[in-house]
């Protein structure tokens, strides 16, 4: 029997794509082609298949009738596929699938770089402050890219604005003009002809074609009523864990969580690069999908209010680290649930989530003073919202407000230090650097530090000062704490 056809976890390695040598990928696309015959979700977004005979590129669970071997390419992106000519199949959106876990999870400059790109660097500073941001130059981070990847920043950020194209264009009734320039385009004809490209349909042809649930999201949303998204995951989710974490946090003003588990919704405010927003998600996880397995994958219900709507594909990555979207579970489950004192925990919660934070400075301040100072912080320096939304009413202060505001102490050198790029924490931040960064600063300790590179850089691998954490749990120690925390066998680190 097929590893892929097997009710356990998939051997990921197998399908692991660190290293792409041509001999690697020769050795591996039959393993890739089995997923594709099992119409296997797991691999959703680790990888994508393009059918020469159709010019059409899917994820490996596409319902479609498979394809014969011969007629088959496998690629590493989305926008690698697009950059073949091949266009996304219009009946299993591969462009909507969770990101590749390797991304999040590697710290080397390739994953970094695709962290960026998917918070809009490219298309609010182009391709040589990407470079910037990376320390590299602009020409190396092309050719980093094109080799690991299949294609470079700007095709990248191409596919991205695509796929934002698409959303707002099926899930709401703004004008296609403003869909252009919101979803990054810098002029109506490279959007036209990017939706042609990509989807091979006019930008009308693909608002006609939404599904019918995108089609009465899209009457029902309005300026005030907010985008309606889905925001999906590979394998199964935990998502009790992640709201308890959020609602023992919850800082008002800016956060709120309301309803009774399992139907509790997480509503807060957002700062972002072109304005503001706020955003709710529910906690209920997503139905099963068409196979009717309820463990392949699904979706968070969430709906976005913005102020500029070319927020959209940032506000959407930042969610979906707070939320640990791009996750690979199967992997995490497979080495955790191996360990004889992890394994009862793993089967008791499997897809059990590292959540991030949708404002890493924000985190930073709030892991070193505390959820009451964070409250009064809110109230005396935040930024009052235009628009108050029920509680939320304000935004966290930015960290130079708070370095000008409160100059002395622990919280007003960390600020200082966010403020003037003497600590970075973005998406394409180097988390060891960044380590050293914060532990240089005055009044932080070593455990504060390991909170801010889980949460903040989103380190899957970080285990806090105190008793010894074992080597068997990498990469993973940080999903190994959570199950701890979350069965009570572990002291919070707050």
């Amino acid at each position: 029997m097929s590893d892929f056809r097997q009710s356990g976890p998939p051997v990921w390695r197998r399908l692991d794509c660190v290293t792409r040598t041509a001999e690697y990928e020769k050795t591996h696309e039959d393993g890739r082609y089995e997923a594709v015959r099992s119409r296997d979700a797991r691999f959703d977004g680790a990888f994508f298949f393009a059918v020469e005979t159709t010019g059409i590129y899917c994820r490996p669970s596409c319902p479609a009738v498979t394809p014969k071997r011969h007629n088959v390419r496998f690629f590493p992106t989305a926008a690698a596929a697009q950059g073949s000519g091949f266009r996304a199949c219009r009946r299993c959106r591969p462009d909507a699938v969770p990101g590749s876990a390797d991304w999040n999870v590697r710290a080397d400059v390739v994953g970094r770089a695709m962290r960026l790109i998917g918070d809009g660097v490219v298309d609010r500073e182009g391709v040589a402050g990407l470079a910037v941001r990376l320390g590299y130059s602009a020409r190396q981070v092309q050719r980093q890219l094109t080799a690991e990847v299949g294609a470079g920043p700007v095709a990248l950020a191409r596919a991205q604005r695509a796929h934002t194209a698409r959303v707002l264009l099926q899930t709401t009734g703004l004008p296609v003009t403003e869909i252009a320039f919101a979803s990054g385009f810098a002029s109506v004809r490279q959007f036209n002809d990017t939706i042609r490209a990509v989807y091979a349909a006019t930008p009308s042809e693909l608002r006609a074609a939404a599904p019918a649930r995108d089609r009465a999201a899209r009457r029902t949303a309005t300026p005030s009523a907010g985008i309606p998204l889905r925001l999906a995951h590979r394998g199964p989710y935990q998502p009790g864990p992640v709201f308890d974490l959020l609602q023992r946090e919850a800082v008002a003003g800016i956060e709120e969580v309301s309803g009774a588990p399992g139907r509790r919704v997480y509503r807060r405010t957002l700062r972002l690069p072109y304005g503001t927003g706020i955003v709710a998600v529910q906690e209920r996880p997503g139905r099963p999908d068409r196979a009717g397995r309820t463990g392949s994958g699904g979706w968070l219900e969430a709906r976005l209010h913005l102020t500029d709507p070319r927020d959209l594909t940032t506000s959407v990555q930042r969610l979906r680290r707070l939320f640990d979207l791009d996750a690979d579970p199967y992997a995490v489950d497979e080495r955790l649930g191996a360990d004889p004192r992890l394994a009862p925990l793993v089967a008791a919660r499997p897809g059990l989530r590292s959540p991030g934070t949708a404002d890493p400075d924000e985190l930073a301040v709030r892991a070193l003073v505390g959820r009451a100072e964070a409250e009064r912080l809110v109230q005396r320096y935040g930024q009052a919202l235009d628009a108050p939304c029920g509680t939320l009413t304000h935004l966290f202060p930015e960290p130079a407000v708070l370095a000008e505001a409160a100059p002395g102490g622990a919280p007003g050198a960390l600020a200082a230090a966010l403020a003037d790029g003497a600590v970075r924490l973005d998406p394409g931040a180097d988390r060891d650097e960044a380590e050293r960064a914060l532990l240089a600063v005055p009044g932080l300790d070593a455990r504060t530090v390991a909170v801010v590179r889980t949460r903040a850089l989103g380190d899957p691998d970080v285990a806090p000062p105190g008793p010894a954490v074992p080597d068997t749990w990498r990469p993973w120690r940080s999903y190994a704490l959570n199950h701890l925390r979350a069965a009570g066998e572990w002291e919070n680190d707050r």
